[in-house]
């Protein structure tokens, strides 16, 4: 489902329909219904002048809001940015080259530290991360050069043997024969909570599918809902991961859509590609 398929997303414009009139009736004879001769000329005049005014204002005030707010006081284009930044994009191309099918030289500035902590959060939660060989080549990618043994014993300890067989995997990560391991997760949204331009801290909002598909399966694919928070740093020439951790949520009601059959699953894994995520 694409974002413009959500309910209640507010369109690419970026603006709320709205409309509004105003009638006036003036008494026509004494016995009107609104009661009262007819005011004199003055009175009259005074009367649409305050009708116009109102309607003056009320135009004023839909077109405001369509802008979505904000700091009147301010024309700064930068400003207009920030607050669409949560939910427009900016149109920015992300990248140019990938590196070991990880996609590489984000800009240095916020926008490249959101698209760099949405691609990153792809692959720190993908079905190669629980493969040992092709995890030491994530890691040497995606983390600042300090931290690559620290976080690379962090992760081994956690795709331990014992998790791979609880998830149905062998020791090097994969699936029995007739059935394919999913893990795929797809960014929802990224927030800057803190930035310089050697540092950020970036949260990212995703979705996603995980599990195994197959005749037996004891994991079944299923959908989850998680927020990944990645400190990046600026390091040769390259936002990288310092840091990250997740955690639950922000999750919806689950809809009721029609359980696929495991071989569909397994298809659709292999037929769709993924994304290089821009901000």
């Amino acid at each position: 489902m694409s974002l413009g398929d959500e309910h209640g997303s507010r369109g690419d414009d970026g603006g709320y329909g709205g409309s509004g009139q105003t009638r006036t009736r003036y008494p026509d004879s004494p016995g009107d219904v609104y009661g009262g001769a007819r005011r004199g000329g003055r009175s009259s005049s005074r009367s649409l002048i305050t009708v116009v005014g109102v309607v003056v204002l009320l135009i004023a005030a839909i077109a405001f809001a369509n802008r979505g707010g904000g700091d009147s006081g301010s024309s700064d284009g930068g400003e207009e940015r920030a607050e669409a930044a949560p939910t427009a994009a900016s149109g920015e191309r992300p990248v140019e080259t990938k590196a070991g099918g990880i996609p590489s030289g984000f800009a240095q500035d916020e926008q490249g530290a959101e698209s760099a902590a949405a691609n990153y959060s792809v692959v720190l939660v993908s079905a190669d991360i629980v493969k040992p060989a092709r995890r030491d080549e994530i890691v040497q990618q995606v983390f600042v050069a300090d931290k690559v043994a620290e976080l690379k014993d962090r992760m081994d300890k956690a795709y331990s043997a014992e998790f791979l067989r609880n998830v149905g995997l062998d020791e090097n990560g994969n699936a029995a024969a007739g059935q394919t391991y999913v893990s795929r997760t797809m960014p929802v949204g990224t927030k800057v909570t803190d930035y310089s331009e050697s540092a950020a801290t970036v949260e990212v909002w995703c979705t996603g599918v995980f599990g195994t598909a197959g005749d037996d399966s004891k994991n079944p694919v299923s959908n989850d809902w998680f927020t990944m928070t990645l400190q990046l740093r600026w390091a040769d020439g390259d936002w990288k991961v310092d840091n990250f951790s997740q955690k639950d949520g922000p999750a919806p009601v689950n809809g009721d859509n029609r359980v696929s059959p495991s071989d569909e699953i397994s298809k659709a894994v292999e037929e769709y590609g993924g994304f290089t995520y821009a901000r």
